[in-house]
């Protein structure tokens, strides 16, 4: 298969509205959230399409299903996610989020950041992850989904914090954090790779 080139997202040289104008759901609402995701690309779909085998396993699961509802590191994930965003919160004033927002002039292309504010007058995003492994760098499928969030809300930052643990149990007090920047040129591939599997599931 051929990746078609991304066109430039329409937001390209206007500025965006406000984020919160584009709230689709909320995570609190699970029935609701887990409809719209299922009728977009979300993130977590994107984080997967490294390549034109892989756009047509994630196609597959999205019009099929993916069979997949958790497992013990998943639970832990979720378990431990709002006591990471405290720490968030108190160290860099990102505020935790449940809601999925659709980015500017495109319903389909969805997100979900669990962190978001508005600091000296920019958006930035947070992304928070637990892990059985000592990360060296953030793994590339986790750089798609920052990346493709801060295309969804206008952002311009993510501080993507970690917590590593050994059987569900913590290594350490604090997590561990690093910003990424903005990446257009990976946005627009990402931005063409999504607009192909939506082409796929709606064949």
């Amino acid at each position: 298969m051929t990746i078609a080139q991304p066109t430039l997202p329409l937001w390209e040289d206007e500025p965006l509205p406000d984020h919160r104008s584009r709230i689709v759901a909320r995570s609190s609402d699970r029935f609701a959230w887990l409809r719209a995701r299922s009728q977009g690309v979300t993130a977590t779909d994107v984080a997967r399409l490294s390549s034109a085998k892989a756009l047509q396993s994630v196609a597959q699961d999205k019009i099929l299903g993916s069979g997949f509802s958790g497992n013990a590191y998943t639970d832990h994930g979720r378990a431990r996610e709002p006591e990471i965003a405290k720490w968030v919160r108190a160290e860099h004033r990102i505020e935790p989020s449940d809601a999925l927002f659709h980015a500017y002039g495109e319903r389909s292309h969805l997100a979900t950041p669990d962190g978001l504010a508005e600091l000296n007058g920019t958006l930035v995003l947070a992304e928070i992850k637990t892990t059985a492994s000592a990360w060296k760098s953030i793994p590339r499928s986790y750089l798609r989904q920052v990346w493709w969030q801060q295309y969804v809300l206008g952002a311009e930052r993510t501080l993507v914090v970690w917590e590593q643990h050994l059987d569900f149990v913590p290594i350490s007090t604090e997590p561990k954090c690093r910003w990424v920047d903005r990446d257009d040129n990976e946005i627009h591939q990402l931005v063409g790779l999504a607009d192909q599997l939506l082409r796929l599931i709606r064949r």
